[in-house]
Formats: C-alpha cells, structure tokens, sequence
C-alpha cells in the first residue's frame, strides 16, 4: 500500500470536516475527496473570499460546503476534523468540544508526517524559515533528490503522499500554528533547524511562552541520531518562565550556525575574510566566500549558514556555492521588482515584524525611501527605530499601525536631528505613488511594512503582489 491508501484505509468510513478552507485544507479535502472519503468544508467566509471557482470544482468531487456564521453546527456529526493551520486550538472552544465528544482533530502537517516514508528536514523559527526551507530544497534537489517542498512555505503536502517514495526528500516549512499540536512525532524529523527566536504573534498565541513551546516541539521527539541545527547567536531561552535554553533539548547530534564567531560543529562565517566554512570534529572545510551570494544582507548569510548546517554530508561544498551564485531569492523578501526612472523597487512585504524591518533596512547599506504599516499584532516597533533614523530619508505609513510607528519615532531623541521626512496616508497604494513622487534617480524604494497585512489585504502575498502589480503599470 502507497503512504496515502496506509491513511485513506483509516478514514474510509468516516465523516472528515475540514475548519477553514485556506491555502492547506483546499487541496487536503480534494485529495481526499477524490479517494472516495465523505468530506465537509466548513467556512465562516463566503464563496467569494474562498474563491468560487475553487469551491465549484470541489463540489464536483462531492465536497459538502457548510458556510456563514453557522459553518460549525454541522461538527458534532463529524468523525474526524482538521483544522486549519491559522486556527489556534485552545483560543477555539470547538477544539475542546470536539476532543470530549471523542473526535479526532488534527491537521494536514500532522497526517503527512506521520505517513511520510522518506527523510524530512524540518525548518521553524520567528525569521529566515522560508528562504532556508528553499535554499535546502535547491541544494537537495541540484544533488539529484527527488524533493517535495512545502509546509508553511504555501504548499500542502498530505496530498503528495500518493507519490512520494522512500528514498524521496521532504523539506518542510512549519509555523508556530502548525507545531502547536504537533506532539509526539515518532522520531521525527530526520532533521531540525530553528532558525531563531524572537517575542513575535503575540496576537494570537495565548503567550511568549506558549509560542516558544510550540517551537520546541520540532525537536523534543528526535531520535539520537538525527541531527538538530540551532542559531549559536540567538538566546532560545526567552519566555517568561525560567526556561534553560533550547540547546539542552535536543536530543540528536547538536549543529550550530553563526555570522559572529566560529562554531564547533556547523557553518560560519568569518568575519574578517569574509569567508564561510563549515567545521566538525576539529576539522573546517571552506564552502565559499559571502561574496558569492546573489541575495543582499547579511540576514542571507545567515541563512545559508543555516542550510549548509543542515544539508552538509548529502550536498557537496561545490553545490552550495553555485546555488549561493545564481539564487535570486524568494518572492516578497526583498525581492527586487523594478528600475523605473533610475529609481530601483524593491518588495519586501514579508517584512512583518521590527527585527525583519532592521535586516531589510540594513541589506541595502544606504538611507532609502520606505512604505511602512499594516495591522497590529503587538510587537514592540521602537527596537528598530535607530535602524529608521539610520537608513531611511522618507517614511511613508499607512494602514492601521501609521500612528503608531509615527508616534514611536518621534518620541525617539534622534529624531529631531536624522533629517528624516515622514508622510502618513491611508492606504498602501497611495503610500506608493507618495514615494513614487518624491524619489530621485538612484534612490532605493522598499516595501518594508513592520505588520501583517490584514488590515487591508488577506495575506502578505497579496500585499506584495499588489505592490509589484502597481510599480510595473509606471508609465512613461
């Protein structure tokens, strides 16, 4: 039996709901549908938000849509239940109500690692996890693997499960929201790597230190064998409880990255050569010099420091460096869209949080003009405020945060004297023809908004679509 019919014998009778038909559960319930299961969609939002032709298709397949502010009514006639990744379990009364009543509720991530045959690489942190997901998959896949990619990244992968092989590569992205119930996880994955940590999503984690625990889960169930990789420049003990560092929960072979000091087991970089090695067992290899890499700022340097840690022993040094010089980088994270009038524009709409904002300021090392705000999410905006004052000549905000971020700058002491000029409007699209007024041949303009995009766009794909929609219809 293939992965896919293994799970399908164990549902084959049962009623399935799918909570929240989003990038996940789409495919997941179609993947299901198609293998003869009974399935359920269950919305709060329309056909509309959903997509109509999506949800027409999936009727075809004799999918049941249950939409509108009674979407969950229909839950107690379920068997089994998967929520959607965005949906946090215990700030849902429906998730409890669902585990007295004896139902099982998981999820997509949940279902494809415990039926996934081959070797899984695992990525999760506050930052870096999507361009180190995609920098392992092309190393993998330039050795000659076969790898499926997906995860938090924006791609399913229970669905692969009719195809995938053992000897086969899955390398997945996954988010607090995902760990969050992923206990137990038999020993995996084959390879763990948290990229950092930061106080981040405290909108929707009950606290800090639930947000951290659901991090640790990708590594607590490791087996001494697999090989977890950890940032030797990041402090993994943050919470407020007294937590030891989530160094001493590993319980495979310990890797580490670094772009300040060298390591013992793992790849860094040397700061005074510019040259990144990796080392292990008293030994260090040269992989390439941070010249090599096409994408700008050293938070990419970090991030191939990740990769390499990660990937090292199933990709050779010689691979690492060619992908290092030919990738251009992954939408939205300071992906370049367009030269008009000497002007250069950049989206870097993934830019959701302070600590992101300053490694995208700093990868251009120039004061340049930058689209800021969004919806709030709490984070504390003043930690970047010296990297604004620092590099940037226009300020422009908009969304829900605009008054935020302004009042936070101003009150910063530097402020008066930086010489910095700030513009507030209401919408992103007028924040851009703002900037677009007001920039001059060489200037940099940067899509850098600190916030999620909710307040004016579903997601920060759509914003950064949006944007590089509207800088490519300039006119001459």
């Amino acid at each position: 039996m293939t992965p896919a019919e293994k799970y399908i014998e164990t549902i084959k009778d049962k009623k399935v709901a799918f909570v929240g038909m989003g990038v996940a559960n789409k495919p997941c319930a179609e993947f299901l549908a198609k293998h003869g299961v009974e399935v359920y969609a269950l919305d709060k939002r329309d056909r509309e938000y959903i997509g109509a032709e999506d949800c027409a298709r999936l009727e075809k397949l004799g999918i049941k849509f249950i939409l509108g502010e009674n979407y969950l009514d229909i839950l107690s006639q379920m068997d089994v239940v998967f929520r959607s990744h965005g949906i946090i379990p215990f700030q849902n009364p429906w998730y409890s109500e669902c585990i007295k009543r004896g139902q099982t509720v998981t999820t997509e991530m949940e279902v494809f690692f415990k039926y996934c045959p081959c070797k899984i690489f695992a990525v999760t942190g506050s930052n870096g996890k999507t361009t180190t997901t995609t920098l392992i998959s092309k190393m993998l896949e330039a050795e000659g693997n076969r790898v499926f990619l997906g995860g938090n990244i924006g791609k399913a992968l229970m669905p692969a499960l009719d195809e995938i092989c053992e000897n086969d590569i899955a390398v997945v992205e996954l988010s607090s929201f995902q760990l969050l119930t992923m206990g137990n996880l038999a020993n995996k994955p084959d390879v763990a790597v948290v990229t950092n940590i930061e106080s981040t999503h405290l909108d929707h984690h009950i606290s800090l230190d639930e947000y951290v625990d659901s991090k640790r889960n990708i590594l607590i169930y490791q087996s001494a064998e697999q090989r977890t990789v950890l940032n030797a420049d990041c402090d993994y003990s943050i919470g407020n409880l007294v937590y030891h560092d989530m160094r001493y929960d590993v319980r495979g072979r310990l890797y580490q990255f670094s772009v300040k000091h060298p390591v013992e087991n793992g790849a860094y970089l040397d700061r005074e050569t510019g040259n990144i090695y990796y080392a292990e067992s008293g030994n260090k290899t040269l992989v390439m010099n941070k010249s090599d890499i096409k994408i700008p700022g050293e938070h990419n340097i970090e991030n191939y420091c990740t990769a390499i840690s990660a990937v090292w022993g199933d990709v050779k040094p010689e691979t690492v460096k060619k992908i290092a010089q030919t990738f251009g980088g992954v939408e939205h994270r300071i992906e370049f869209v367009r030269e008009y009038k000497g002007v250069k524009y950049y989206n870097d709409s993934i830019a959701t949080s302070p600590s992101r904002v300053i490694s995208g300021l700093k990868a251009f090392g120039e004061k340049i003009i930058v689209i800021m705000g969004g919806s709030d999410k709490g984070n504390d905006m003043s930690e970047m405020v010296p990297f604004i004052l620092k590099y940037v000549k226009l300020l422009v905000l908009n969304g829900a945060t605009a008054d935020k971020i302004y009042n936070t700058v101003i009150a910063d002491e530097g402020y008066k004297d930086s010489g910095l000029e700030i513009i507030r409007v209401e919408t992103m699209q007028e924040a851009l023809i703002k900037a677009k007024e007001n920039a001059k041949q060489g200037d940099i303009v940067s899509l850098c908004p600190a916030c999620p995009a909710f307040d004016q766009f579903k997601t920060f794909e759509y914003r950064g679509r949006e944007f590089k929609k509207l800088v490519n219809e300039f006119e001459d």
